[in-house]
């Protein structure tokens, strides 16, 4: 009786714990859906692991396409940190996916017009909605690889088969019989096999433990697209037919895979459940997970692009949901682009969504633009917030902008660029080369370039630099191309006046400090600071006077003067 009511009083203890958790888990299910609906912004609160960070580009090295924004672009224009603003998803295959969205510039209207749709449906339905990210979340992630790179790794595996596994599961059998007529060299048998197959077993689970991580994934892929099949998404009706398609030629990877994906499986099973301790013991004594896995291997590798397929439609989804959150973020507003055929950009009130307090800029040009200004009055800032309006117009179909108006680019620029350490290549080599990508980029005329430039050639001597930058800049303002570039040498104003447009930025000078505007204005530049901010740091006058009656004096000779004291 004693130990009746100890039983009943552990199983009541336990059977409180369970129910504890149980009411704990769906308290925080009902806190994260409300956030779901209602705060979106947590979602952005996530850390990024450099590791996996390094392998977030893998599904767009997979899938090059024509006018793809380049390592230079992106780098130049800050795009991991645009990256990581509007990054809402909360799976591998979402995050990945949006990754290649921001890195590939659609070439066709109809494209972007479908993620609109999409989008437009998911911000209109938020029951639809939430029920699509909480099964991203069950999706998960991959940890710190790519499901990409274990998936191009299984070669590695080599051929793989189950004879040896299943020979010896067959003497299990013909030892047990001999039981019945010799005990003893059944006994010997059976023994003999199940510590050389334990010993086998562990050396082949080794090998293959690190792809359990992909299986698993894929397996969650198939279940989660299961549950997408059935919303109702009238916009997706394309991806739904796909995603059936490609999940039942997947299917047979799922049977019987609780062998393989079992959480009790191998020798760091915690669970205590005896259960699974047994099932441990008959994966280790008859290899069923072994047999198992290089079923799922062989049909897993004759399914790649199925893999593909799935991973791609559920990263388009997400991303849909992570362009309408990043779109509600912007306390600044947006605007759709409008696309034309017509050689030219117009952008009205355009800033930069990093900027937590932005000056809104303007401008319509149709041809090159030349800016010009002192120091710090935001010519670099103008030149990334109008490349990053068009970029964002032809990958999330979303501009930071009152309104956008411009054909389909090729988009490139050389602003951020610095010395190449590893190949021992100067600043102005890693400069002419970068400028010569874009000549390079406009020769087959399939779309019209972009470009931002920065200080072109700022890595030589003036002569030259001028000399080099107007033909440069003559060659990147012909037709075909609309440039972009920023510059100092106010002598470019005169020299390439008849193909670029000119405009600059200024400054005021108030008690004794110098104030930006950060406002875009027409015409060159009249003002110069650089000799006026050593005054305001407290230069001595001697260095002060000297420098201005020497910049005064080129203004008026064009000749330097040697005034030393």
């Amino acid at each position: 009786m004693e130990y009746l009511i100890m039983f009943l009083a552990l199983a009541g203890i336990l059977l409180a714990m369970f129910l504890i958790e149980a009411v704990r888990a769906k308290k925080q299910e009902k806190k994260y859906i409300k956030e779901l609906y209602q705060d979106c912004q947590k979602l952005r609160e996530k850390k990024y692991a450099s590791e996996r960070y390094e392998h977030m580009g893998s599904y767009f090295r997979r899938h090059p396409e024509d006018g793809q924004i380049d390592d230079i672009t992106w780098n130049d224009l800050g795009m991991d940190d645009i990256f990581k603003q509007m990054n809402y998803t909360l799976s591998a295959s979402g995050e990945e996916y949006l990754y290649y969205t921001l890195r590939s510039l659609r070439q066709e209207d109809h494209t972007l017009e479908h993620l609109e749709e999409v989008v437009q449906y998911f911000g209109s339905h938020p029951d639809v909605r939430v029920k699509v990210q909480l099964q991203m979340r069950k999706l998960g992630y991959t940890g710190k690889f790519s499901l990409y790179d274990y998936l191009d790794n299984l070669d590695y595996l080599g051929e793989r088969s189950n004879r040896g596994s299943l020979i010896r599961d067959f003497l299990f059998l013909i030892f047990i019989a001999i039981l019945f007529f010799n005990i003893t060299i059944g006994i010997l048998g059976i023994v003999t096999l199940a510590i050389s197959n334990i010993m086998i077993y562990f050396k082949q689970k080794d090998e293959i433990d690190p792809y359990i991580t992909s299986f698993a994934y894929v397996l969650r892929l198939l279940d989660v697209c299961g549950c997408l099949e059935k919303q109702d998404i009238p916009v997706c009706l394309q991806e739904w037919e796909e995603l059936k398609q490609h999940r039942h030629a997947l299917q047979a990877m799922r049977r019987n895979s609780f062998w393989v994906m079992s959480p009790g499986r191998g020798s760091n099973n915690a669970s205590g459940n005896p259960i699974e301790m047994l099932l441990d013991y008959v994966r280790m004594v008859f290899h069923v997970d072994l047999i198992k896995f290089n079923h799922m291997l062989k049909h897993l590798r004759g399914h790649i692009s199925d893999v593909d397929a799935l991973n791609g439609i559920t990263g388009f989804l997400e991303t849909a949901i992570s362009v309408w959150a990043f779109r509600q973020s912007l306390e600044e507003g947006y605007c759709l682009p409008e696309f034309v055929e017509e050689m030219g950009l117009e952008m009205m009130e355009g800033y930069h969504p990093l900027l937590e307090h932005p000056v809104k800029n303007s401008i319509s040009a149709n041809r090159g633009v030349l800016l010009t200004g002192s120091n710090a009055s935001g010519k670099s800032t103008f030149l990334k917030t109008a490349a990053l309006n068009a970029i964002l117009a032809q990958t999330i179909h979303t501009c930071t902008a009152e309104s956008y108006r411009a054909p389909l680019f090729h988009v490139y620029s050389s602003m951020a660029l610095r010395d190449d350490m590893e190949s021992g290549e100067s600043y102005y080599i890693v400069e002419i080369k970068a400028l010569k990508r874009i000549l390079d980029g406009a020769v087959d005329g399939k779309r019209p370039v972009l470009c931002f430039v920065d200080e072109v050639l700022r890595g030589t001597n003036t002569v030259e630099r001028i000399a080099a930058s107007t033909q440069i800049l003559a060659s990147l303002g012909t037709s075909g191309i609309l440039c972009f570039a920023a510059t100092h040498d106010i002598e470019l104003t005169e020299l390439l006046e008849d193909q670029f447009d000119n405009y600059h930025f200024e400054e005021d000078v108030l008690e004794g400090d110098i104030v930006f505007n950060y406002r875009l204005l027409k015409g060159k530049a009249t003002t110069r600071n650089a000799i006026r901010l050593l005054e305001l740091m407290g230069y001595e006058d001697r260095i002060i006077k000297l420098a201005n009656a020497q910049a005064e004096h080129f203004l008026e000779t064009g000749e330097w003067e040697r005034r030393l004291t």
